[in-house]
């Protein structure tokens, strides 16, 4: 029998394989949307925002854009420079990992990380299409990265932290493998007061909608996982604060009031790791 936390990276792996073979096949993803929702009744909303400047998507192929399944642009808030390494932990279809190649060109480099086949195989095939060279996409988990210690000037994710039944250890990992001085630049989802205040099915509506599996991380609680790990200039910076209504799954007024009472947001979050 699985645990619980395999049974949820298999929902997870599902639905991105699900995503990346859709548009594979001519059907589209979520289009810049999470599309967070069970089976085929994928509920559609769009948690980015507009991140993602026209330029920035009509240089780069249009499979990239359509399995875009995240709910902001890191690569917006990450100051990007020649020369420099960046990790995409949970990289998809490779958008934020194209953009970022070429940000860090000439003589930088951007890793993509994805525990999931077809999305790997969607994004090295628009890597190729998209001529970048400076790029590599790598199998296995964000709980694991398969890089050594302080590979990387820059660690990026687009709503794929909350997908983890292990955060801390995500957030340790990237520690682990920026170098001294490397900064922690992603877009997630965030609670802004506590879930104690939700009932049982409040959350396990907006566990489908914000986090898909397993739900977004309280604000405060982002804050102290990344000061616990050893990243200093912490900041979660909230740039749209979702309407509940939007949440098509809630089955009544009193579970809109607790939501709105405490929202769910996209958010800029940033760290960096000491110099010593």
């Amino acid at each position: 029998m699985l645990r619980m936390s395999d049974e949820l990276k298999e929902r997870v792996r599902q639905r991105y394989a699900e995503a990346a073979l859709g548009v594979k096949g001519g059907g589209g993803g979520c289009g810049g949307t999470s599309c967070c929702g069970s089976g085929s009744e994928a509920q559609k909303v769009d948690l980015t925002g507009g991140s993602y400047s026209e330029e920035e998507k009509g240089a780069l192929p249009e499979a990239a854009v359509d399995a875009s399944l995240g709910c902001g642009n890191p690569t917006a808030l990450a100051t990007l420079s020649p020369g420099e390494a960046v990790l995409d932990l949970g990289s998809g279809g490779g958008i934020d990992v194209l953009l970022s190649a070429r940000r860090v060109s000439p003589g930088g480099k951007a890793y993509g990380l994805d525990m999931t086949d077809e999305m790997l195989a969607l994004a090295r095939e628009n890597q190729a299409k998209a001529g970048v060279e400076n790029a590599q996409f790598l199998k296995g988990e964000i709980e694991d990265v398969p890089l050594p210690d302080g590979q990387v000037d820059v660690v990026i994710s687009n709503c794929v932290i909350n997908l983890s039944t292990d955060k801390p250890k995500v957030i340790s990992e990237a520690f682990r493998v920026l170098k001294p001085g490397g900064r922690f630049a992603v877009s997630d989802v965030v609670f802004l007061g506590s879930k104690k205040n939700l009932t049982e099915s409040v959350l396990r509506e907006t566990e489908a909608w914000t986090g898909c599996v397993s739900g977004a991380m309280e604000k405060d609680e982002y804050e102290e996982i990344l000061e616990a790990a050893g990243f200093e200039d912490v900041s979660v910076e909230v740039t749209n604060v979702y309407d509940p209504e939007t949440v098509e799954r809630l089955s009544g007024p009193e579970e809109v009031e607790a939501l709105r009472r405490v929202p769910a947001a996209s958010a800029f979050v940033r760290a960096r790791k000491p110099l010593a």
